[in-house]
């Protein structure tokens, strides 16, 4: 399997879907600029860039799916969605469904979220919960290269609008690939890591300092499972459950707020559908409520590190339910 940065497969997967389908086609902020190679080979129709106007450019990826096209858009920082809200929540989300189900709208958007450049509040913040929480949008954060490429070519082939989450941190780490047709079903997590003692469960950056937490737990003789979502809605929702129920203790990771985040979402599943498994109380770690620091060490501070996790973690394996 070819090595390749996310970046890089982004554009694989980019590539293999234009020449699958002559529908697909890629416009937003500074792709023709970024991906020559895509101008290049399919051209300035279906490769443009656009002014920096989300909703414009969000609002025109909506018109063109609904008459048959399937665009993927790029918005650059997720904070810009704000921008979009209305065309990508309002009119995608829902229009399938207001018309019976007689338009479909394949539309993937594209956003970079998350620490790693310093670039400040307004570029960094961690928004995905927003989208999870939208009637009719799919939402997917790859962690590394082989599922970015995955996800987005099956992103690309779904008749739903989909948000595509970029983590700015692992944009450059280099991964295997697989070649050629290579797809991730939406909706299917990833076991990266088997254990019977605790559940780690995470997505996009902190799905490595989950396995770098189970490095420290197996030190200490404890065996830790961990999941990487992968795919945030539809969430794979039996995955989560039948690692809970083997291990019985559950510690949810993620970058964004801790307030009503996707950590939130699974505490309440597991406790609905697998209370009477757990040994321990859930244990919730995400980022504070507050804006991001443009330091680039206090924005690693934001995020929950390694040892934060691996911490947590042991002291869930040293109580005993009651």
């Amino acid at each position: 399997m070819p090595a390749m940065t996310l970046y890089d497969a982004i554009g694989a997967a980019l590539v293999e879907e234009m020449r699958h389908d002559p529908r697909v086609l890629v416009f937003g902020e500074g792709v023709a600029t970024k991906r020559h190679d895509l101008v290049q080979e399919f051209g300035a129709l279906r490769v443009r860039n656009t002014p920096l106007a989300e909703g414009i450019i969000a609002g025109t990826a909506v018109g063109a799916a609904g008459t048959g096209l399937r665009p993927v858009i790029d918005l650059l920082f997720a904070p810009f969605l704000c921008y979009a809200m209305d065309e990508l929540v309002n009119s995608a989300g829902k229009l399938r469904f207001m018309s019976g189900g007689q338009f479909s709208f394949p539309l993937v958007t594209l956003a970079m979220t998350g620490a790693g450049w310093g670039v400040g509040a307004q570029h960094n913040h961690n928004v995905e919960a927003w989208f999870v929480h939208s009637p009719g949008l799919k939402v997917v954060m790859p962690s590394n290269p082989a599922d970015a490429k995955g996800l987005l070519k099956a992103a690309i082939r779904d008749d739903n609008p989909v948000l595509f989450f970029l983590d700015i941190g692992l944009l450059y780490q280099p991964g295997e690939v697989p070649a050629g047709e290579h797809i991730v079903p939406l909706g299917q997590a990833a076991v990266l890591r088997e254990g019977n003692d605790v559940t780690l469960v995470s997505y996009g950056k902190t799905v490595h300092g989950c396995l770098a937490a189970a490095e420290t737990l197996a030190a200490q003789g404890i065996a830790a499972e961990v999941i990487d979502l992968r795919s945030l809605k539809p969430l794979d929702e039996a995955a989560i459950l039948a690692s809970v129920t083997r291990t019985g203790r559950l510690v949810v990771v993620h970058e964004a707020n801790r307030l009503c985040g996707i950590g939130a979402e699974i505490a309440a599943l597991v406790a609905e559908k697998a209370f009477a498994r757990l040994k321990a109380p859930i244990v919730r770690l995400g980022g504070p409520d507050a804006p991001v620091a443009a330091s680039y060490p206090l924005e690693q501070a934001f995020v929950p590190q390694a040892a934060a996790i691996a911490t947590a973690a042991a002291t869930l394996c040293q109580r005993q339910a009651t």
